[in-house]
């Protein structure tokens, strides 16, 4: 698992997005990002506005080049208080969905940032299709992870998708 001052760039990981400023990159590379600040705050139990402040003000202004100059900040914003302001409803969601006997707390931290984030979407952006949110997650897990994790978050986010956007996502019988 990469840490989150840590994350492989583009050249280095195929699953990140490339530095090319177009806004799908740019969400993208805000999604990694508001994980990754999700993940700071669980871990050091930061608020939303400081944890925002450093990426805003230092992270995604490093002039070297690093990952962040293209992400789109206030996307990135949404996303980090979203999940916040949300959490009562979005973790409830994700935990009936887990498997039977795991816990929301027992999971991994980053993949616990990755599901929270991916259900605030898909509960609070009407404006982004629940197959993009689904296949940019499952990027940013393949990021961070090698193993069972990435089809975890890919079962998940599709029975969330199937139960908060039915009409979007076709379950398996109707296919």
């Amino acid at each position: 698992m990469c840490s989150w001052n840590a994350m492989p760039t583009a050249p280095d990981n195929p699953a990140a997005p490339k530095p090319d400023g177009s806004r799908k990159v740019m969400r993208g590379t805000a999604r990694l990002a508001a994980v990754q600040a999700l993940y700071q705050m669980d871990l050091t139990q930061l608020d939303a506005s400081a944890v925002i402040t450093q990426f805003t003000g230092h992270r995604f202004d490093e002039a070297d080049g690093a990952y962040y100059d293209k992400a789109d900040e206030q996307f990135f914003k949404d996303l980090v208080l979203g999940v916040v302001r949300a959490q009562r409803t979005v973790d409830p969601l994700i935990s009936q969905h887990l498997a039977k006997g795991w816990r929301l707390s027992r999971i991994d931290s980053i993949l616990r940032a990755i599901l929270r984030a991916a259900t605030y979407e898909l509960s609070k952006r009407q404006d982004v299709p629940a197959k993009v949110i689904i296949n940019e997650y499952l990027e940013v897990a393949h990021a961070f992870f090698g193993g069972d994790e990435p089809a975890v978050v890919n079962g998940i986010l599709d029975a969330i998708a199937r139960e908060l956007r039915p009409d979007e996502v076709k379950s398996p019988a109707h296919s």
